[in-house]
């Protein structure tokens, strides 16, 4: 999939913009009212930068009455019609907001902008002044990549807290809260390392997974990294029963970034605090427990007819686990943090040696993930918000204290085949 698409008519009013600092990507559905309080946001942003945003060509909003009579040229903020990239298929949301960000950065570069940023969430609390927040720290702070730190809703946003967060803070020592962001300000410094890694100025824009290579290439460059409290996110309702796609379009690219930065994460001793902006922010309504019954079956049927496939993969030791795992009623199921963990350090390591083909490799990890799913739910169902960070917390830890289990898998793997 390509970079989404700029008109030679925005290229052409691209290139009449004169001193801009700053570069903003619209993907959210954002209404009228709501874009035009975006633009204003923007505008009170300290220092008054002069701003570019990447609009919809076919969205409502229009600029603050404070910058009518101004020229294009010289406007405080300029508003660049675009289309958003379109996808179809299960990897499309990962791909449209992945080829947004190269839009943004290649705008950005094009225009010697100091920092950007893309907004593709919507929030629970429509507080579209967000925008500002994660632009803020950039400029007054100098941090290069500042991360959204939603507040969590007990049964939402599953595969971040189960793997993808505990993972980065695990191998990369940075607990960044919402490493994929997806809404992330980043600076200067970052994006031109993300546009060409080789740092040839001529060289051509780097094509590989912009969104899962943000993180990792700001921490194993040593940049400096911030999060910024905005609330809680609002997710498209999750298909049990078909998470698998789900599976497949994050954790592909994430595996394929933990290879490609091997050299990097393997120097890390202990994960870190990230600096953070704002204050906390209670969600306004809890989102129904899903029906953990239909998991457990699922967990259940493909310990029957996976059996082959997860002796390639997994220890007959974590394959023992399983098999009373499987032996369980619904209501009495529970998978220790222990052996979710050693799950997913050993499903990373078979999609680096390719032990088998990486779409049935994470095809077969999605009944182990309902598993844990299953399990945290009937765990967690009753807990207060603070309970619940600790114990998101508890499962971090125990990701740190089995790296060195991961690092030993990872050099010398065949040591440790089952």
């Amino acid at each position: 999939m390509g970079v989404a698409p700029i008109s030679q008519q925005s290229l052409k009013q691209i290139e009449e913009i004169e001193g801009v600092e700053l570069v903003v990507g619209i993907v959210a559905d954002i209404e009228k009212d709501g874009l035009e309080m975006v633009y204003r946001s923007l505008q009170s942003l300290p220092g008054s930068p002069r701003i570019a945003v990447l609009k919809h060509d076919r969205s409502g909003g229009t600029l603050p009455q404070t910058n009518s009579g101004a020229d294009d040229k010289h406007a405080a903020l300029s508003l660049i019609p675009w289309t958003p990239p379109s996808a179809t298929g299960p990897s499309a949301p990962i791909e449209i907001v992945s080829s947004a960000y190269q839009s943004v950065f290649a705008t950005a570069d094009k225009l010697g902008a100091r920092a950007c940023c893309v907004i593709v969430s919507t929030l629970e609390q429509q507080a579209h002044g967000w925008a500002r927040q994660l632009m803020r720290p950039l400029l007054e702070e100098d941090i290069d990549l500042v991360s959204p730190y939603f507040t969590r809703r007990t049964f939402e946003g599953l595969l971040n807290s189960s793997i993808v967060h505990p993972l980065t803070r695990c191998l990369y020592g940075n607990r960044i809260h919402n490493p994929l962001g997806p809404d992330l300000g980043v600076s200067r410094r970052l994006f031109q390392k993300l546009l060409r890694p080789d740092g040839n100025a001529r060289s051509s824009p780097s094509p590989m997974y912009p969104l899962e290579s943000i993180t990792p290439t700001a921490l194993c460059g040593n940049l400096k990294v911030g999060q910024v409290h905005v609330g809680a996110r609002i997710y498209t309702p999750t298909d049990w029963t078909n998470v698998s796609s789900l599976l497949a379009q994050v954790l592909g690219p994430v595996f394929f970034e933990i290879q490609r930065n091997a050299a990097c994460w393997q120097r890390t001793r202990e994960s870190t605090a990230v600096r953070e902006f704002g204050q906390p922010i209670p969600v306004a309504h809890e989102v129904e427990a899903p029906d953990t019954s239909r998991m457990v079956e699922s967990f259940q049927l493909a310990y029957r007819d996976l059996q082959e496939i997860w002796s390639i993969v997994l220890p007959p030791a974590t394959l023992f686990q399983l098999t009373k795992l499987a032996r369980l009623p619904a209501d009495r199921f529970r998978m220790s943090d222990e052996l979710w963990v050693r799950i997913v350090f050993d499903f990373a390591l078979a999609h680096r040696l390719r032990t088998i083909n990486r779409d049935h490799l994470l095809g077969s990890m999605t009944p182990l993930y309902l598993g844990w799913v299953a399990s945290y739910v009937s765990e967690v169902k009753n807990m207060d918000p603070a309970a619940l960070e600790q114990r998101l917390e508890r499962l971090s830890v125990v990701y740190e204290a089995g790296r060195p289990y991961f690092i030993s898998r990872w050099r010398w793997p065949d040591r440790f085949n089952p």
